[in-house]
């Protein structure tokens, strides 16, 4: 029997949160299978197409992704030609991350993903950018 405080799944923010992550991932797929890539290396790969050089640690901040789950990422792109890892001379600690030519090439294929997502998603570009303005102000909440 329910009781006046039980929490109801449907007046939960995170649900809806998840099964939107789910689906949208979910969404993707067919896309990424094209290029050979899950959808948590696409973001490696974003990141990297924007910024070209990063550390390990600097990938992580941007993805919000912690060493031990990026790692295995890594290698698999590293081991499909997108990516090479190098030590610093500097400290051996620190793992910079650079494009190959085939991480290079790979981003052109990329490129048709997002026009792609908006079109099967049936949103206009302001829909889109009001969206993500929306979302963006929550995570800009959530860490301060």
């Amino acid at each position: 029997m329910d009781q006046p405080d039980t929490p109801k799944i449907e007046n939960q923010l995170c649900f809806p949160f998840y099964v939107i992550a789910k689906e949208i991932t979910g969404m993707y797929r067919p896309f990424l299978e094209e290029l050979d890539i899950t959808y948590s290396q696409y973001l490696v790969m974003m990141v990297l197409w924007e910024y070209e050089r990063l550390t390990v640690n600097q990938i992580g901040e941007k993805l919000y992704l912690d060493s031990g789950t990026l790692t295995p990422l890594l290698k698999r792109l590293e081991a499909k030609n997108y990516i090479v890892r190098h030590r610093k001379k500097e400290d051996e600690r620190v793992v910079e991350v650079f494009l190959t030519e085939e991480g290079n090439l790979l981003q052109k294929k990329a490129c048709v993903i997002p026009g792609k997502m908006q079109q099967k998603l049936n949103l206009s570009a302001e829909e889109l950018s009001t969206l993500k303005e929306t979302l963006n102000k929550l995570l800009n909440k959530i860490e301060n």
